[in-house]
């Protein structure tokens, strides 16, 4: 299934960027819905907040038009709950296409959860220092139109590091 394209997305060049587009906000739902219990949105959106550590929680705004399109789309399912709350669930759909797009799906979610240091002491220490030295190893590198395999590279060697932290 192709991803959408989210033309809510456009940006000024003076408005900050969001923090997930609208494939990403997808890919982290279905992720989120793939331990097989329905959820309601609200649920999703505190899920989100709570694994930023506080630091992010996306706007029923864009939560809920990308609940109806994942719907539409056939990747979930809802039911109405107690009061009148929907439950959403994936289905076999939904969930075929979050495991072709497991990765991104776990990228998008890394990305999340490092939200939990922002401002915290580990930011000031050796972890703080070894990120932002990485930041800017990787704009030196990756500086210009570097090619698909230079990229490909790159993200292998930080999915490996991500994959050893996560073993810690």
């Amino acid at each position: 299934m192709p991803r959408t394209t989210n033309n809510d997305d456009s940006q000024t060049a003076s408005s900050p960027r969001r923090m997930l587009d609208g494939d990403e906000l997808g890919f982290l739902l279905l992720l989120l819905l793939d331990d097989g219990d329905a959820r309601h949105g609200y649920d999703l959106i505190r899920e989100i907040k709570t694994r930023s550590g506080g630091n992010y929680a996306p706007s029923s705004g864009i939560v809920y038009p990308r609940l109806a399109l994942m719907s539409d789309l056939g990747q979930i399912e809802s039911r109405q709950a107690q009061e009148k709350r929907r439950a959403y669930s994936l289905t076999q759909t939904g969930r075929s296409f979050l495991h072709e797009h497991l990765d991104e799906a776990h990228g998008v979610l890394a990305r999340i959860e490092a939200l939990r240091f922002r401002g915290s002491s580990v930011a000031a220490g050796p972890v703080g220092r070894a990120m932002q030295n990485l930041k800017t190893a990787l704009g030196q590198r990756l500086a210009g139109t570097p090619d698909k395999e230079l990229l490909l590279s790159v993200s292998e060697i930080i999915d490996e590091a991500v994959h050893k932290i996560e073993r810690l």
